[in-house]
């Protein structure tokens, strides 16, 4: 039986990258919707199997500049409450955390370029165990604070709370493992001023993709599968 998957984008080329095979290959059928062009109180967004929120280069607290973040915050606080599954990622996962009530704020520094996260005891014990020893894409100024009710999953030094999991069916990445190394170019190019800001050498981040984002992948592709064969059992 397909299923259906809906995938909240806000930049073209921060889409479910490495994750389309695999959902496809898992039974879904896979749509996306365009943050601020696209109705984000639409019936699809309720009715899907599985929702994706994706990445993107704004705070979820600039609701004033970017008025669709709170109709986004909105859907997914109706989606978590009704313990229908919601994977988010980054921006996505920032997005999660308010609509369960945390506070999301700027981090101490930019958190940009391949590098491992620190598991925690729930983290291995879940999906994540896959990222043991495997690098991982950060692309992030913002953090959040823990979601009550919900395990956290992994941090780093700069950022706490890495991931987090609600339940079975809620699961919040900060950094990036969907993202396709083969198309670095264009996160490069993307967000070529935040990397002049942030003084990242776009020739470093180029190079460990190749060197590293290949095992990244498919860490992203193996958490992607246990996490949906779990909701499945």
């Amino acid at each position: 039986m397909t299923r259906t998957a809906v995938a909240i984008r806000h930049v073209a080329f921060e889409d479910v990258g490495v994750w389309r095979k695999t959902l496809v290959g898992l039974g879904y059928d896979l749509a996306y919707v365009e943050a601020g062009v696209d109705d984000l109180a639409g019936a699809a967004l309720l009715a899907a199997d599985l929702v994706i929120a994706l990445g993107g280069p704004i705070g979820v607290y600039e609701t004033d500049a970017y008025p669709f973040l709170a109709g986004e915050i909105a859907i997914l606080r109706r989606r978590l409450e009704s313990h229908k599954p919601v994977l988010g990622v980054c921006l996505g996962a920032q997005a999660m955390a308010a609509a369960l009530g945390a506070r999301v704020a700027p981090g101490p520094a930019k958190e940009i370029g391949y590098a491992p996260v620190e598991l925690t005891a729930a983290g291995r014990a879940s999906p994540l165990a896959r990222l043991d020893g495997v690098s991982v894409l950060h692309w992030h100024g913002d953090n959040f604070d823990l979601p009550a009710g919900a395990e956290r999953l992994a941090a780093t030094a700069m950022c706490p709370v890495q991931a987090f999991r609600l339940g079975p069916r809620a699961l919040g990445l900060q950094f990036h493992v969907e993202a396709d190394p083969r198309r670095i170019e264009a996160w490069l190019v993307g967000h070529a001023v935040e990397l002049t800001q942030a003084k990242v050498d776009p020739r470093a981040l180029r190079a460990d993709a190749s060197r590293v984002g290949a095992a990244t992948a498919a860490a992203g592709r193996a958490i992607l599968v246990d996490w949906l064969e779990a909701l499945a059992r």
